[in-house]
């Protein structure tokens, strides 16, 4: 079974209470469920893990490497803008992954337009809530196939 991992950074465990007006008012529980549930609709592994610390997100992503998986779907939250220490790690291991926002953080304060992973990702999905997770989740699944068997790969979903 392919395996994917979604990883979110900081203050992401306060989804449903933090800034709904920006955020919306699902958990991060919940969104983790839906997750899971279209995971599993479409045949793949799917595990979620949530961290304030930069140095356990490096560490995920280190053993995400070892453990095969094909993608990683991050939301990095704001060590978007400061850490050198997860891009170091994403091309370090040469991992694939994309980058997520559920905010638009090109229509935000300025210091949130630097990203020090966006020219690096896979793909980068701003601005559409927690929808940019799944569509990250079914872009990692295509994005990550064999291309002689793309036609195929949502086969029998």
């Amino acid at each position: 079974m392919r395996k994917f991992l979604v990883l979110n950074g900081p203050n992401l465990n306060l989804l449903g209470r933090r800034e709904p007006e920006l955020y919306g008012d699902i958990t991060l529980d919940e969104l983790e469920d839906i997750l899971l549930t279209e995971a599993e609709k479409l045949k793949t592994a799917l595990e979620c893990r949530q961290s304030n610390s930069e140095s356990q997100l490096v560490d995920w992503i280190h053993q995400a490497d070892d453990d095969e998986i094909e993608s990683v779907i991050i939301n990095p939250g704001a060590y978007t803008h400061t850490s050198i220490a997860l891009r170091d790690a994403f091309l370090a291991t040469d991992m694939h992954f994309i980058e997520v926002h559920m905010t638009n953080i090109f229509a935000r304060e300025e210091f949130r337009h630097k990203s020090y992973l966006s020219d690096i990702a896979d793909a980068t999905i701003v601005g559409m809530g927690f929808l940019g997770y799944m569509f990250a989740l079914h872009y990692a699944i295509v994005g990550t196939a064999d291309p002689d068997n793309l036609a195929n790969i949502f086969e029998d979903q």
